[in-house]
Protein backbone atom coordinates (compact mmCIF):
# COMPACT_ATOMS: atom_id res chain seq x y z
CA UNK A 1 0.00 0.00 0.00
CA UNK A 2 1.44 2.82 -0.84
CA UNK A 3 0.87 5.92 1.07
CA UNK A 4 1.90 9.33 0.12
CA UNK A 5 3.91 11.55 2.58
CA UNK A 6 2.16 15.20 0.73
CA UNK A 7 -0.81 13.94 -0.76
CA UNK A 8 -2.11 15.50 -3.96
CA UNK A 9 -4.77 14.61 -6.28
CA UNK A 10 -2.23 12.31 -7.92
CA UNK A 11 -0.90 10.56 -5.34
CA UNK A 12 -4.46 9.63 -3.40
CA UNK A 13 -4.80 7.82 -6.91
CA UNK A 14 -1.50 6.32 -6.62
CA UNK A 15 -2.67 5.26 -3.21
CA UNK A 16 -5.96 3.75 -4.10
CA UNK A 17 -4.50 2.39 -7.40
CA UNK A 18 -1.56 0.28 -4.87
CA UNK A 19 -4.42 -0.95 -2.88
CA UNK A 20 -6.61 -2.02 -5.47
CA UNK A 21 -3.62 -4.36 -7.13
CA UNK A 22 -2.61 -5.64 -3.56
CA UNK A 23 -5.63 -6.78 -2.29
CA UNK A 24 -6.57 -8.36 -6.12
CA UNK A 25 -3.82 -10.73 -5.58
CA UNK A 26 -4.76 -11.78 -2.68
CA UNK A 27 -8.29 -11.82 -3.96
CA UNK A 28 -6.95 -14.62 -6.49
CA UNK A 29 -5.35 -16.62 -4.19
CA UNK A 30 -8.62 -17.36 -2.54
CA UNK A 31 -10.36 -18.67 -5.85
CA UNK A 32 -10.93 -22.02 -5.23
CA UNK A 33 -12.63 -21.12 -2.26
CA UNK A 34 -16.53 -21.11 -3.16
CA UNK A 35 -18.50 -18.75 -1.16
CA UNK A 36 -22.13 -17.83 -1.83
CA UNK A 37 -21.19 -13.89 -1.72
CA UNK A 38 -18.68 -11.16 -2.30
CA UNK A 39 -19.26 -8.07 -0.49
CA UNK A 40 -17.10 -5.20 -1.70
CA UNK A 41 -17.18 -1.92 0.71
CA UNK A 42 -16.31 1.40 -0.61
CA UNK A 43 -13.89 3.05 -0.81
CA UNK A 44 -12.29 2.38 -2.69
CA UNK A 45 -14.07 1.61 -5.88
CA UNK A 46 -10.93 0.98 -7.36
CA UNK A 47 -11.47 -2.62 -6.37
CA UNK A 48 -14.89 -2.92 -7.37
CA UNK A 49 -13.37 -4.63 -10.66
CA UNK A 50 -11.68 -7.32 -8.81
CA UNK A 51 -14.34 -8.20 -6.62
CA UNK A 52 -16.82 -8.31 -9.74
CA UNK A 53 -14.37 -10.43 -11.22
CA UNK A 54 -13.80 -12.93 -8.45
CA UNK A 55 -17.61 -13.47 -8.25
CA UNK A 56 -17.77 -14.52 -12.15
CA UNK A 57 -14.94 -16.81 -11.06
CA UNK A 58 -16.28 -18.67 -7.94
CA UNK A 59 -20.17 -18.33 -9.28
CA UNK A 60 -21.27 -15.78 -6.00
CA UNK A 61 -23.67 -13.04 -5.83
CA UNK A 62 -21.72 -9.86 -5.52
CA UNK A 63 -22.63 -7.03 -3.10
CA UNK A 64 -21.04 -3.59 -3.36
CA UNK A 65 -21.34 -1.30 0.20
CA UNK A 66 -21.16 2.38 -0.17
CA UNK A 67 -19.83 3.77 2.74
CA UNK A 68 -18.44 7.03 0.49
CA UNK A 69 -18.72 8.19 -3.39
CA UNK A 70 -15.03 9.05 -3.90
CA UNK A 71 -16.04 10.74 -6.95
CA UNK A 72 -19.11 12.76 -5.64
CA UNK A 73 -16.71 13.86 -3.42
CA UNK A 74 -13.54 14.17 -5.51
CA UNK A 75 -15.33 16.73 -7.68
CA UNK A 76 -17.81 18.30 -5.13
CA UNK A 77 -14.59 19.50 -2.76
CA UNK A 78 -13.26 20.71 -6.47
CA UNK A 79 -9.85 17.78 -5.75
CA UNK A 80 -9.63 16.96 -9.70
CA UNK A 81 -10.90 19.13 -12.48
CA UNK A 82 -12.05 18.85 -16.28
CA UNK A 83 -15.58 17.90 -17.27
CA UNK A 84 -14.77 14.99 -19.44
CA UNK A 85 -12.65 13.46 -16.55
CA UNK A 86 -16.15 13.85 -14.76
CA UNK A 87 -17.74 12.34 -17.33
CA UNK A 88 -15.64 9.37 -17.92
CA UNK A 89 -15.38 8.62 -14.07
CA UNK A 90 -19.21 9.15 -13.74
CA UNK A 91 -19.35 6.63 -16.68
CA UNK A 92 -16.97 3.59 -15.59
CA UNK A 93 -18.51 4.32 -11.55
CA UNK A 94 -22.16 3.09 -13.65
CA UNK A 95 -20.93 0.99 -15.21
CA UNK A 96 -19.21 -0.92 -12.52
CA UNK A 97 -22.40 -0.23 -9.81
CA UNK A 98 -24.69 -1.99 -12.70
CA UNK A 99 -22.51 -4.73 -12.68
CA UNK A 100 -23.50 -5.83 -8.99
CA UNK A 101 -26.56 -7.96 -7.97
CA UNK A 102 -27.47 -5.53 -5.21
CA UNK A 103 -26.03 -2.11 -3.90
CA UNK A 104 -26.14 -1.16 -0.10
CA UNK A 105 -25.38 1.95 1.59
CA UNK A 106 -25.87 3.71 4.85
CA UNK A 107 -28.53 6.20 4.07
CA UNK A 108 -31.46 6.99 1.97
CA UNK A 109 -29.69 9.80 0.20
CA UNK A 110 -26.95 7.54 -0.99
CA UNK A 111 -29.11 4.73 -2.05
CA UNK A 112 -31.15 7.67 -4.06
CA UNK A 113 -28.03 8.55 -5.34
CA UNK A 114 -27.44 4.80 -6.79
CA UNK A 115 -31.06 4.76 -8.32
CA UNK A 116 -29.62 8.07 -9.99
CA UNK A 117 -27.03 6.69 -11.23
CA UNK A 118 -28.69 3.75 -13.10
CA UNK A 119 -29.30 0.91 -10.18
CA UNK A 120 -32.32 -0.40 -10.33
CA UNK A 121 -34.79 -0.38 -7.41
CA UNK A 122 -35.38 -3.85 -6.49
CA UNK A 123 -31.23 -3.96 -6.37
CA UNK A 124 -31.08 -1.43 -3.27
CA UNK A 125 -30.50 -2.49 0.18
CA UNK A 126 -30.23 -0.14 3.27
CA UNK A 127 -27.61 -0.78 5.71
CA UNK A 128 -26.74 2.29 7.78
CA UNK A 129 -23.31 2.59 10.15
CA UNK A 130 -24.38 0.17 13.42
CA UNK A 131 -22.88 0.87 17.04
CA UNK A 132 -22.68 -1.78 19.71
CA UNK A 133 -24.90 0.93 21.91
CA UNK A 134 -24.49 -1.08 25.28
CA UNK A 135 -20.64 0.16 25.26
CA UNK A 136 -21.90 3.53 25.08
CA UNK A 137 -24.00 4.32 28.51
CA UNK A 138 -22.81 4.28 31.73
CA UNK A 139 -19.20 5.49 31.25
CA UNK A 140 -17.65 5.54 35.02
CA UNK A 141 -16.69 8.91 36.04
CA UNK A 142 -13.31 7.69 37.28
CA UNK A 143 -12.29 6.56 33.37
CA UNK A 144 -13.14 9.74 32.47
CA UNK A 145 -11.00 12.08 35.05
CA UNK A 146 -8.37 9.63 34.07
CA UNK A 147 -8.33 10.45 30.16
CA UNK A 148 -8.89 13.97 31.31
CA UNK A 149 -5.55 13.63 33.04
CA UNK A 150 -4.09 11.90 30.35
CA UNK A 151 -4.89 14.41 27.71
CA UNK A 152 -4.17 17.34 30.10
CA UNK A 153 -7.28 18.45 30.62
CA UNK A 154 -8.54 20.26 33.64
CA UNK A 155 -12.32 18.74 35.65
CA UNK A 156 -13.24 22.54 35.18
CA UNK A 157 -13.15 22.54 31.63
CA UNK A 158 -16.03 21.88 29.12
CA UNK A 159 -14.63 19.93 26.04
CA UNK A 160 -15.82 20.45 22.60
CA UNK A 161 -14.48 17.12 20.76
CA UNK A 162 -13.62 16.49 17.22
CA UNK A 163 -12.58 13.08 16.44
CA UNK A 164 -11.57 11.46 13.53
CA UNK A 165 -10.04 12.42 10.39
CA UNK A 166 -8.10 15.74 9.84
CA UNK A 167 -8.83 15.62 5.81
CA UNK A 168 -9.54 17.92 2.89
CA UNK A 169 -13.52 17.17 3.27
CA UNK A 170 -13.86 17.86 7.02
CA UNK A 171 -12.93 21.81 6.95
CA UNK A 172 -11.69 21.81 9.95
CA UNK A 173 -10.30 25.14 9.99
CA UNK A 174 -13.23 26.79 10.44
CA UNK A 175 -13.47 24.65 13.96
CA UNK A 176 -9.60 26.67 14.72
CA UNK A 177 -11.63 29.74 13.79
CA UNK A 178 -14.37 29.11 16.20
CA UNK A 179 -12.07 28.11 19.16
CA UNK A 180 -10.41 31.82 18.46
CA UNK A 181 -13.69 33.20 18.58
CA UNK A 182 -14.48 31.77 21.59
CA UNK A 183 -11.42 32.00 23.42
CA UNK A 184 -12.14 35.41 24.93
CA UNK A 185 -15.83 34.96 25.36
CA UNK A 186 -15.69 31.25 26.94
CA UNK A 187 -12.52 30.97 29.38
CA UNK A 188 -14.08 27.59 30.11
CA UNK A 189 -13.61 25.96 26.71
CA UNK A 190 -11.37 23.31 25.78
CA UNK A 191 -11.11 22.09 21.87
CA UNK A 192 -9.90 18.66 21.46
CA UNK A 193 -9.19 17.54 18.29
CA UNK A 194 -8.15 13.79 18.18
CA UNK A 195 -6.90 11.69 15.44
CA UNK A 196 -4.37 12.30 12.32
CA UNK A 197 -4.87 13.13 8.66
CA UNK A 198 -3.15 15.28 5.83
CA UNK A 199 -4.64 18.22 7.32
CA UNK A 200 -2.88 17.78 10.79
CA UNK A 201 0.14 19.88 10.32
CA UNK A 202 -1.74 22.59 9.08
CA UNK A 203 -4.47 22.89 11.89
CA UNK A 204 -1.40 22.67 14.38
CA UNK A 205 0.32 25.26 12.60
CA UNK A 206 -2.60 27.96 12.47
CA UNK A 207 -3.52 27.01 16.10
CA UNK A 208 0.37 28.33 16.52
CA UNK A 209 -0.08 31.30 14.88
CA UNK A 210 -3.60 32.40 16.73
CA UNK A 211 -1.19 31.87 19.84
CA UNK A 212 -4.50 29.80 21.04
CA UNK A 213 -4.25 27.75 24.49
CA UNK A 214 -7.50 26.56 24.40
CA UNK A 215 -7.18 23.63 21.74
CA UNK A 216 -5.78 20.59 22.20
CA UNK A 217 -4.20 18.15 19.90
CA UNK A 218 -4.34 14.43 20.64
CA UNK A 219 -3.36 11.43 18.39
CA UNK A 220 -5.56 8.37 17.88
CA UNK A 221 -6.56 6.46 21.31
CA UNK A 222 -6.98 2.96 21.46
CA UNK A 223 -10.00 2.03 20.52
CA UNK A 224 -11.16 0.65 23.73
CA UNK A 225 -10.99 4.25 24.74
CA UNK A 226 -13.40 5.14 22.44
CA UNK A 227 -16.93 5.15 24.99
CA UNK A 228 -14.60 7.52 27.43
CA UNK A 229 -13.56 9.88 25.39
CA UNK A 230 -17.22 10.41 24.13
CA UNK A 231 -18.43 10.83 27.70
CA UNK A 232 -15.92 12.92 27.99
CA UNK A 233 -16.97 15.34 25.89
CA UNK A 234 -19.58 18.16 26.29
CA UNK A 235 -20.13 19.16 22.36
CA UNK A 236 -19.30 17.05 19.63
CA UNK A 237 -18.16 18.47 16.21
CA UNK A 238 -19.41 16.54 13.26
CA UNK A 239 -18.49 18.70 10.49
CA UNK A 240 -17.92 18.84 6.82
CA UNK A 241 -17.41 20.75 4.27
CA UNK A 242 -20.77 21.90 2.11
CA UNK A 243 -21.33 19.49 -0.84
CA UNK A 244 -20.19 16.46 0.32
CA UNK A 245 -23.32 15.49 3.24
CA UNK A 246 -24.91 13.01 1.00
CA UNK A 247 -21.69 11.44 -0.75
CA UNK A 248 -20.01 11.03 2.78
CA UNK A 249 -22.00 10.13 5.97
CA UNK A 250 -19.92 10.60 8.80
CA UNK A 251 -19.37 7.33 10.61
CA UNK A 252 -18.78 8.72 13.70
CA UNK A 253 -21.87 10.43 14.45
CA UNK A 254 -23.41 6.97 15.39
CA UNK A 255 -21.07 6.48 18.48
CA UNK A 256 -22.36 9.93 19.52
CA UNK A 257 -26.15 9.41 19.14
CA UNK A 258 -25.13 6.24 21.43
CA UNK A 259 -23.14 7.82 23.74
CA UNK A 260 -25.99 10.93 23.97
CA UNK A 261 -23.79 13.40 22.78
CA UNK A 262 -24.68 16.82 22.67
CA UNK A 263 -23.39 16.95 18.78
CA UNK A 264 -23.23 20.39 16.11
CA UNK A 265 -23.72 18.61 12.54
CA UNK A 266 -22.60 20.63 9.29
CA UNK A 267 -25.08 19.79 6.84
CA UNK A 268 -27.81 21.70 4.17
CA UNK A 269 -31.29 21.28 5.63
CA UNK A 270 -31.83 19.31 2.52
CA UNK A 271 -29.58 16.33 3.19
CA UNK A 272 -29.78 13.29 5.15
CA UNK A 273 -28.16 14.85 8.28
CA UNK A 274 -30.52 17.97 7.88
CA UNK A 275 -33.62 16.31 7.67
CA UNK A 276 -32.75 13.76 10.67
CA UNK A 277 -32.43 16.66 12.92
CA UNK A 278 -35.75 18.40 11.18
CA UNK A 279 -37.67 15.01 12.16
CA UNK A 280 -35.64 14.28 15.67
CA UNK A 281 -35.93 17.79 17.44
CA UNK A 282 -33.40 17.81 19.91
CA UNK A 283 -31.25 15.15 18.43
CA UNK A 284 -28.20 17.71 17.64
CA UNK A 285 -27.46 20.96 16.53
CA UNK A 286 -27.36 21.84 12.69
CA UNK A 287 -25.18 24.59 10.89
CA UNK A 288 -24.64 25.82 7.96
CA UNK A 289 -21.25 24.39 6.80
CA UNK A 290 -18.18 26.30 6.28
CA UNK A 291 -19.66 29.23 8.56
CA UNK A 292 -17.37 30.04 11.76
CA UNK A 293 -20.56 31.65 12.90
CA UNK A 294 -22.62 29.63 12.45
CA UNK A 295 -20.75 26.99 14.16
CA UNK A 296 -19.85 29.05 17.54
CA UNK A 297 -23.64 29.84 18.02
CA UNK A 298 -24.39 26.00 17.36
CA UNK A 299 -21.34 25.11 19.68
CA UNK A 300 -23.02 27.62 22.73
CA UNK A 301 -26.66 25.86 21.83
CA UNK A 302 -25.20 22.12 22.07
CA UNK A 303 -23.52 23.69 25.61
CA UNK A 304 -26.74 24.56 27.02
CA UNK A 305 -28.69 21.00 26.21
CA UNK A 306 -28.88 18.03 28.58
CA UNK A 307 -26.38 15.66 29.08
CA UNK A 308 -26.49 13.20 28.37
CA UNK A 309 -29.04 13.71 25.25
CA UNK A 310 -31.62 10.79 25.82
CA UNK A 311 -33.83 11.57 22.17
CA UNK A 312 -29.84 10.63 20.72
CA UNK A 313 -29.53 7.58 22.59
CA UNK A 314 -33.19 6.37 22.29
CA UNK A 315 -32.99 7.48 18.11
CA UNK A 316 -29.73 4.70 18.59
CA UNK A 317 -31.03 2.26 20.51
CA UNK A 318 -34.26 2.49 18.40
CA UNK A 319 -32.65 2.76 14.63
CA UNK A 320 -29.08 1.92 14.23
CA UNK A 321 -28.52 -0.67 17.28
CA UNK A 322 -26.16 -2.94 16.35
CA UNK A 323 -27.20 -6.65 16.30
CA UNK A 324 -30.81 -5.63 15.03
CA UNK A 325 -28.95 -3.97 11.86
CA UNK A 326 -27.05 -6.62 11.52
CA UNK A 327 -29.78 -9.05 11.45
CA UNK A 328 -31.34 -7.48 8.87
CA UNK A 329 -28.46 -7.25 6.66
CA UNK A 330 -27.81 -10.69 7.06
CA UNK A 331 -31.72 -11.59 5.92
CA UNK A 332 -31.09 -9.62 2.71
CA UNK A 333 -27.64 -11.64 2.07
CA UNK A 334 -29.61 -14.88 2.76
CA UNK A 335 -32.54 -14.00 0.31
CA UNK A 336 -30.01 -13.55 -2.18
CA UNK A 337 -27.87 -16.54 -2.33
CA UNK A 338 -31.56 -18.28 -1.67
CA UNK A 339 -32.66 -16.49 -4.90
CA UNK A 340 -29.35 -17.92 -6.63
CA UNK A 341 -29.67 -21.80 -5.82
CA UNK A 342 -33.42 -21.43 -6.92
CA UNK A 343 -32.31 -19.89 -10.21
CA UNK A 344 -30.18 -22.69 -10.31
CA UNK A 345 -32.41 -25.38 -9.75
CA UNK A 346 -34.86 -24.21 -12.46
Amino acid sequence: LYVPRQPSTIKRLLHLISFALSSFLRLLSQVFWRADVIICVVPTQFTSPAALVYAKLCGAKSVIHIQDYELDAMFGLGMAGGSKLKQFGFAVERFLLRGFDAVSSISQSMLNKARDKGVEADRLVFFPNWSDTRKFSNIDSTAINTLRSQLGISNDRKVVLYSGNMGEKQGLESVVEAAKNLATQRTDLEFVLVGRGAGKARLEALVKEYKLENVTFSDLLPFEQLPVLLAMADCHLVVQKRGVADAVLPSKLTNILAAGGNAVITAEADTELGVLCEQREGIACLVEPESVEELVEGIRQALTMPKPNSIASEYAQECIEGQTVLRAYEACLVELVEKKNRHNKS
